[in-house]
């Protein structure tokens, strides 16, 4: 009799606990939504609001320019961000700065700030832009990129994804980041002066491959603006689609990868000053000889060499003016996948991500549109969207990490690949490719009006 009881009493407490599994999955599971996006309210109300928008125009005589940098290597190690946690770095190979280019035609100014940072995490970029604001209020647009190096500092990314994996948060770090934004942008201020600007492009395709598909499609263009001072002063502004993984996860020394020893090789050679933006990093990855710093320099040299011998395109910026919106995206409710069909719920996606601030900065200045991205879109869609643009007489820059973060942005027939980048970090598809596609197709059609 003992013997049936304890078995009843057994068999409650198994019936509790598969129970209570049921309902942990039946509140924090649910399947993928594989609706067509075009057919989506989130997908119109964007469009719509595109079609709307105004966007602000200023009409100047001239082009001034100005560039600063400021080192915001923190005075106490702090955690590594890029690859898997690996914890505060043993030692500075190399100094973090955060560098700008302030660009003018005597009526508006926009500032580019690139950090030697995974990313621009949306908190971050918030606490930049307040500080911005109260001290330069004459700025009209801030963009913000990354050279997404996967061996920068963290300390600025709050919540619970923040802190399991992405270097946690520090009120100091953010402060630090900060008061060195002001830093660099003062310098800038105090620097401006009449520039020329001339838009370069070359084919580096040779150092950089598709992370997924053997011999698949790249974007292989470095990108520049380059400004010249009377003075023959010059900076340049550069984007490059190769992800910032050339150095080994087992590396533990704070470094900015092939970014920051190809802006120095550019530093060493000609210019006075390079910002790099990364570019279309989704799906791109580099192809250096070796893993270690002196491979990397090596890489950034060669990149570099390549970069002075092969270019395709060359035009001068005569027009001085200025055109800027920033284009806030509606989304796919978050799609944080566990296998092909289901997902976490939106609810705790929201808990363990925040905040993804997504939307596109758009600048056209003269002949050229620039388009910087929440999203790590993918360089296999450059080419399309590059003769939509050439048809129209443009030139066409993109950026990433503008201070948003809403994952990869992949074509959408690898959705069902086992790829990290589709299916971890793909967080907003299926149909997200399609949509980034028809969003920047339909922004080169306004921008040529």
């Amino acid at each position: 009799m003992a013997g049936k009881t304890a078995l009843k009493k057994f068999g409650k407490v198994l019936l509790g606990i598969f129970l209570f599994f049921v309902f942990l999955a039946v509140v924090t599971i649910t399947r993928v939504d594989r609706s067509p996006i075009e057919e989506q309210d989130f997908y119109q109300e964007t469009f719509q609001n595109l079609e709307n928008l105004p966007f602000q125009k200023s009409q100047g005589e001239h082009w001034l320019a100005g560039w600063g940098k400021a080192n915001m290597t923190p005075s106490q190690a702090v955690d590594l961000v890029g690859y898997a946690p690996r914890g505060p770095y043993e030692f500075v190979q190399d100094s973090s700065f955060v560098k700008t280019i302030l660009l003018s035609n005597g009526k508006s100014q926009i500032a580019w700030l690139s950090y030697e940072l995974l990313i621009v995490h949306p908190f971050l970029a918030e606490k930049v832009e307040e500080a911005i604001h109260s001290t330069f209020p004459e700025i009209n647009q801030i963009i913000f990129t990354a050279t997404h190096t996967h061996s920068g500092m963290g300390g600025y990314m709050p919540g619970p994804l923040g802190n399991l994996a992405f270097g946690g948060y520090q009120d100091e770090i953010v402060q630090l980041i900060a008061d060195q934004t002001l830093l660099a942008l003062g310098q800038a201020k105090s620097n401006m002066d009449t520039v020329a600007i001339n838009f370069r492009k070359a084919d580096a395709g040779e150092l950089i491959a598709n992370r997924f598909v053997k011999d698949g499609p790249t974007d292989p263009f470095v990108r520049q603006l380059i400004f010249t001072k009377k003075s023959g002063q010059k900076a340049t502004l550069l984007t490059y689609s190769a992800h910032a993984t050339c150095l080994s996860s087992k590396f533990m020394g704070l470094s900015g990868d092939y970014p920051f020893y190809l802006m120095q090789t550019m530093e060493n050679k000609g210019f006075d000053f390079a910002l790099f933006a990364s570019g279309t990093v989704g799906s791109h990855k580099p192809i250096p000889n070796g893993n270690q710093p002196e491979d990397i320099l090596r890489y950034a040299q060669e990149l570099d060499s390549i970069n002075q011998l092969k270019m395709s395109r060359y035009a001068t910026i005569k027009n001085a003016g200025l055109e800027w919106v920033r284009l806030d995206l509606k989304l796919r409710e978050p799609h944080l996948r566990i296998s092909d069909n289901w997902r976490i719920r939106p609810w705790l996606f929201d808990e363990l991500v925040g905040d993804t601030n997504p939307h596109l900065d758009i600048l056209k200045l003269g002949n050229t549109l620039f388009i910087a991205s929440s999203g790590e879109i993918s360089g296999v869609f450059y080419e399309k969207w590059e003769k939509q643009v050439n048809a129209a007489g443009l030139n066409l820059i993109i950026t990433t990490f503008n201070g948003g973060y809403i994952g990869y942005i992949t074509p959408d027939s690898l959705y069902d690949e086992h790829f990290h980048e589709v299916r971890e970090m793909n967080w907003y598809g299926p149909g997200n490719g399609q949509y980034f596609d028809d969003l920047i197709s339909r922004i080169i059609e306004k921008a040529a009006l």
